[in-house]
């Protein structure tokens, strides 16, 4: 009886390690390799550069958006949160889908020097068609007033961002936003 309850304990500890061994394994191995987390990000200055296009696309990965900017703009705020209209104030979020809510400002107008539209949106309208994303679910624009242009980016659930910016094509630059799929 003493052996049978030994062998029996034995068993249990080492089903223990094993399955613990396993879970640490699994642990330490990031989706798709991401480490980005989900923290507030911020960089870049002011450009009087305008935007002039906002895209989208879908990987293996994440979901992405594309700010495209006409010059060398590299200033931006991306957070999770409450997104308000720039000039006016009014909150965003119940005309944005998704579980989560990205803020993204952008320091650059989406005007050009004589204060002409360079973008087709208006406060409240939708920038892209995100149906089929995993990740992605809205992307509203929320207005730009005195040289800074915001987005409401609706996204599944609150999940790992990245930003950064890439020169070209040309004299243009752009800001990336990737969403990752999960954790």
């Amino acid at each position: 009886m003493r052996l049978r309850r030994a062998l029996l304990a034995l068993v249990i500890a080492l089903g223990g390690l094993v399955a613990g061994a396993g879970g640490a394994t699994a642990a330490t191995a990031p989706y798709c390799g991401i480490t980005w987390g989900s923290t507030a990000r911020a960089g870049g200055a002011l450009s009087t550069d305008p935007l002039v296009e906002v895209r989208t696309g879908r990987h293996n990965c994440w979901d992405r958006v594309v700010f495209e900017f006409a010059g060398p703009a590299n200033g931006f705020s991306v957070a999770y949160g409450e997104t308000y209209t720039e000039g006016q104030g009014l909150a965003l979020s119940p005309y944005t889908a998704g579980g989560a809510l990205l803020r993204v400002s952008l320091r650059a107008p989406a005007y050009d020097d004589d204060h002409v539209a360079t973008v087709p949106y208006r406060a409240g309208g939708h920038a892209a068609t995100v149906l089929g994303y995993r990740t992605l679910r809205d992307v509203v624009f929320g207005g730009s007033f005195e040289g800074y242009t915001t987005f409401a980016v609706g996204v599944r659930a609150r999940l790992p961002y990245r930003v950064f910016v890439l020169s070209g094509p040309g004299t243009h630059s752009r800001i990336v936003l990737d969403v990752a799929h999960k954790w």
